[in-house]
C-alpha cells in the first residue's frame, strides 16, 4: 500500500480544529473501491478473526457506534482505513512506511506460516480493533500499543488517532514495537510513506508522558541490538534520538518515491522559504525534511484538499505542467494519483456540541479530479450515494463516477480541466455553506434528544450527497463529451475544408 498523510494541530488550522487527512492508495495495478458506513455497537464483533493473518482476538464488550470509510470489497478483511467514533476520536490507518534491516532482523515482522501459525495485526484490522473501545486520543495510542505488543505485526505502519485536543502518530517498528509523538498545537506534520518522526525524547515517555509515547523496553532494545547511531555515545544518547537514522530508511527509492512529497506539502505550507534554487536547504530528494514545523499561515480545509491532491503544481516535477522537461515530468511520485480509493480528512471541531462535532471530508477515486466535501460523522446511517458502492463499475454511486471522470479527464486535461476545477470549488464552497447552515439550525433550535440530532445531521448528509449525484453526473457528461470529441477516429464532411 501507498498513502500520503498531512496532520494540522489544533493552533495551526483556521478554526481550532484538529484536522487529520490521508489518502488511501491502492497498491501498483490495484484499484480498490470504497464505501461510507456506520458500525452499530450490536454490528461489531465480540470475536475478531483477521482475514489475511489469521490471528483471533476477543474484543471487550462495550464497542461505541462508529463510522467508517472500508473496502467495498471483503477479499483483504475489513480494512476500515478512516473513520469517527461516537466520542469524537477520529483514526486514519495506516500509512504504510518502512524501517531497516537492523531492525527486522532484531524484531522480526509476524508473519502467517503454512502450518497455520496466525501472523499478527495489520492494516486491515487496526481501526476495528481500537476505535470503538476508546474515548480519547491518548487511550487509542495505548490501546493500539498493547495489542502490537501481544500480537505483533506482518507490516511496518504508521497510526493516527485524534480527538479535539491532541493528535498523535504511533510508527510501528518492527514486529512487536513502536514509538508515538503528539503533535504540536501549533505545527502540521507531514508523512509520505517513511518513517517520518525525527526527534524523541525518552525521558518523557518514560516519565510525564507528555509529548510521547513508546514501548516499554525501548531503550533496551535499541541498545541490544546496537541500533543507535551516534559517533561516539554516551549514556544519555538514548534519552533523546532521531528515529529515522535509528529505525528508518533513506534509500534512492525513497528520493523518488517519499520525500519529494513532503518537500512539495511544506513548500506549500511556507512559501517564503527557499525551495527552488539551488541554495535551497531543503529539496525533493532531502533525508531531513522536518516531521513537523509552524506554517506560515494556518492551514484551511482547502489547503488540505489541495494537498492530498497534488502533483507538484508550479514546479518543473507536474506531469500535466508545462515547466521542465518529459523527463522531469515524470521524476516523482505525485500525492494525488490514479490508484488513491478516497481522502478522508476528518475535522474536530471544538466550538461545536459534541453531538455534531466530527466532520469526515470525504472524496473518492484520484484527488485531482474531484473535491472533498462534509459529512457529519455521528449518525446512525450514510447516504446510498456514498455507501452503496458496486463491485462493478456503475454511475449509480459516487466512487465509480468519480472514476470514470478521471479517466476520461486524464487524457484531456486543459480541455477538461476548467470543468473539474468548476466542479470541485462549487462542492466546497457549497459543503462549507450546509454545514455552517446546520450548525446554526441545530443551534436555534437543539433537538430533544441524541436519536433526533442524529437524524437531522443525516439529512444534511443527504443533501450533500444529493448535491454530489446531480453536479458529478453533471461533469461526467461535460467531460465524457469533450472526450469524444477529441477521439482520434473523429472526422467530419467538413473537417476537409478547413
Amino acid at each position: 500500500m501507498s498513502c500520503t498523510t498531512i496532520l494540522v494541530g489544533k493552533q495551526a488550522s483556521y478554526d481550532g480544529s484538529t484536522i487529520i487527512a490521508r489518502d488511501d492508495d491502492s497498491g501498483s495495478g490495484r484499484y480498490d473501491p470504497k464505501r461510507f458506513i456506520v458500525v452499530a455497537p450490536e454490528d461489531q464483533p465480540r470475536h475478531y478473526r483477521s482475514v489475511l493473518s489469521h490471528v483471533d482476538i476477543d474484543l471487550p464488550d462495550n464497542p461505541c457506534r462508529y463510522s467508517i470509510v472500508p473496502n467495498v470489497l471483503p477479499n483483504r478483511g475489513v480494512l476500515a482505513e478512516a473513520g469517527v467514533n461516537e466520542h469524537n476520536v477520529a483514526m486514519s490507518a495506516t500509512e504504510t512506511i518502512a524501517v531497516n534491516e537492523r531492525v527486522l532482523a532484531a524484531d522480526p515482522m509476524v508473519k502467517l506460516e503454512e502450518d497455520g501459525t496466525p501472523g499478527g495485526i495489520g492494516e486491515e484490522d487496526i481501526i476495528t480493533l481500537v476505535l470503538p473501545y476508546i474515548t480519547t486520543a491518548r487511550e487509542g495510542v495505548k490501546r493500539f500499543g498493547g495489542l502490537l505488543e501481544q500480537y505483533g505485526t506482518y507490516e511496518a505502519n504508521g497510526v493516527i488517532i485524534s480527538d479535539m485536543d491532541e493528535i498523535w502518530y504511533v510508527e510501528t517498528i518492527g514486529g512487536h514495537h513502536w514509538i508515538a509523538r503528539r503533535v504540536p498545537d501549533d505545527c502540521y506534520a507531514t508523512i509520505p510513506n517513511q518513517l517520518g518522526i525525527d526527534d524523541f525524547d525518552c525521558n518523557d515517555a518514560f516519565g510525564d508522558q507528555r509529548e510521547h509515547l513508546c514501548s516499554g523496553d525501548l531503550r533496551e532494545f535499541i541498545a541490544e541490538h546496537h541500533l543507535n547511531r551516534t559517533v561516539n555515545p554516551s549514556d544519555t544518547d538514548l534519552n533523546r534520538f532521531n528515529p529515522r537514522t535509528v529505525f528508518g530508511t533513506a534509500t534512492t527509492k525513497d528520493h523518488i518515491y517519499n520525500t519529494p512529497r513532503a518537500w512539495y506539502m511544506q513548500r506549500h505550507l511556507n512559501p517564503s522559504e527557499d525551495w527552488d534554487s539551488s541554495a535551497a536547504r531543503y529539496t525533493p530528494s532531502s533525508d531531513d525534511i522536518p516531521w513537523c514545523r509552524v506554517p506560515e499561515n494556518t492551514v484551511t480545509i482547502e489547503d488540505v484538499d489541495f494537498l492530498m491532491s497534488a502533483h507538484f503544481e508550479g514546479t518543473p516535477y507536474d506531469p500535466y505542467g508545462t515547466l521542465g522537461t518529459p523527463e522531469s515530468r515524470h521524476r516523482y511520485r505525485p500525492i494525488g494519483i490514479n490508484r488513491t480509493g478516497h481522502m478522508v480528512a476528518m475535522q474536530i471541531r471544538p466550538y461545536a456540541p459534541a453531538e455534531s462535532r466530527s466532520i469526515m471530508w470525504i472524496s473518492y477515486g484520484s484527488g485531482p479530479f474531484t473535491a472533498a466535501t462534509p459529512f457529519y460523522a455521528n449518525v446512525d446511517d450514510t447516504p446510498a450515494y456514498l455507501r452503496d458502492t458496486t463491485p462493478e463499475v456503475s454511475t449509480g454511486n459516487l466512487y465509480w463516477t468519480n472514476r470514470l471522470i478521471a479517466a476520461l479527464a486524464d487524457a484531456h486535461w486543459y480541455e477538461t480541466n476548467n470543468a473539474v476545477e468548476g466542479f470541485a470549488e462549487n462542492a466546497r464552497v457549497f459543503g462549507h455553506r450546509l454545514v455552517e447552515r446546520t450548525d446554526a439550525a441545530l443551534a436555534g433550535e437543539a433537538p430533544s434528544d441524541a436519536a433526533t440530532m442524529r437524524r437531522r445531521l443525516e439529512a444534511a448528509n443527504t443533501e450533500m450527497a444529493e448535491y454530489l449525484r446531480k453536479h458529478a453526473t453533471t461533469l461526467l457528461n461535460d467531460v465524457l463529451y469533450t472526450s469524444s470529441n477529441l477521439m482520434h477516429n473523429s472526422f467530419a464532411m467538413s473537417d476537409r475544408w478547413n
